[in-house]
């Protein structure tokens, strides 16, 4: 059919596909960008407008906010300053005489401890002379009593004199004021906890004929100490609270330059400091010694006897007894002769 003069009208749809990058994520990322660096402005214009003191606090806040009040530091409750945030504690009072930003070293808390036990002992002191002052059975005897501190703890010392001797000559026995002294110190000395040492002391006249060895004011002094051992715990004292008795001749004379005088006839009654009980506590075995079993001596590791290895001094030893010329049967000559 022949066209009349109508057009044929052809419509082109061009698709467009849509990319992801030109979506509002670079929004968001902008935004974040934008913050960081009002963030970094904000630091950078602290540090230059703030001293040093005022840079190290605000470090120290973000490091640790709650161990801040305020913009300053609270100061820590406690002695030993282990940093980090301080617990709060009702009614805690800080010291006012040490530094309590300072961190004490094992020496210095050693130390502390043991001028704080001097000073305990020192008030002990003048407690039991106090003490013996007011006894009506302790004053008539103050001047054979003397009380020292020494490296030990606190010493109590009861000497001799010429005329009130605590013991007989060469006896154990207590006299009858000597163990009433020891009665009337007892209460005194269940107060504390301290541990107590007991020590006998003679004088240096010796108790023997030709040999040394025989003397028997070792026996005697450790016999008077522990004759004041048993009268303190009639009076009172517990077996846990005696750390050791010690019997210590006249090897520790009181007056060095006369080692004979009647003075150096004396117990001595030492409570203990924590260091010198340490130490005696430290004499013991513990669990006990350990003894090699038969499961253990058949290592193939296991140390082995020596006793009956060739070349050892035993061995040695066997091979000279043997010979027909050992010295052990065959006696000296005349000349070699010296019994």
């Amino acid at each position: 059919m022949e066209n009349l003069g109508q057009h044929n009208i052809i419509i082109r749809r061009i698709k467009k596909n849509r990319h992801e990058d030109h979506g509002g994520a670079w929004k968001v990322a902008m935004a974040d960008f934008a913050l960081a660096m009002m963030a970094l402005f904000i630091v950078l214009w602290l540090t230059n407008s703030s001293n040093e003191a005022e840079r190290e606090a605000i470090a120290g806040y973000f490091q640790d906010p709650q161990a801040y009040e305020d913009g300053q530091r609270i100061p820590s409750p406690y002695v030993i300053d282990l940093g980090g945030t301080p617990t709060t504690a009702d009614n805690t009072a800080v010291s006012e005489t040490l530094d309590p930003e300072k961190i004490l070293q094992a020496e210095e808390i050693e130390s502390l401890a043991e001028a704080i036990e001097r000073k305990r002992l020192e008030q002990l002191k003048a407690e039991i002379e106090a003490k013996i002052e007011a006894s009506p059975t302790l004053s008539p005897f103050k001047n054979q009593m003397t009380i020292d501190i020494t490296t030990e703890g606190l010493r109590i010392q009861i000497v001799d004199q010429t005329k009130r001797p605590m013991f007989n000559a060469g006896s154990a026995t207590l006299k009858y004021y000597s163990e009433d002294i020891l009665y009337e110190l007892a209460p005194m000395l269940m107060t504390v906890e301290n541990k107590l040492s007991i020590t006998g002391h003679t004088d240096a006249d010796a108790y023997y004929e030709n040999n040394p060895e025989d003397d028997v004011n070792w026996e005697l002094s450790a016999r008077r100490a522990n004759s004041a051992r048993r009268a303190l715990m009639e009076a009172g004292i517990e077996k846990s609270q005696i750390a050791q008795i010690l019997g210590m001749g006249d090897t520790a004379p009181l007056d060095i330059n006369n080692p004979e005088s009647d003075i150096n006839r004396r117990i001595a009654i030492v409570l203990l400091n924590r260091k010198s009980q340490a130490g005696i506590e430290s004499r013991t075995g513990g669990s006990g010694p350990k003894f090699i079993n038969d499961s253990e001596s058949e290592n193939k590791d296991a140390r082995k006897p020596v006793i009956n290895t060739s070349g050892s001094l035993i061995e040695e030893l066997k091979e000279d007894r043997e010979r027909l010329d050992n010295s052990y049967d065959t006696p000296p000559n005349e000349e070699e002769s010296f019994w």
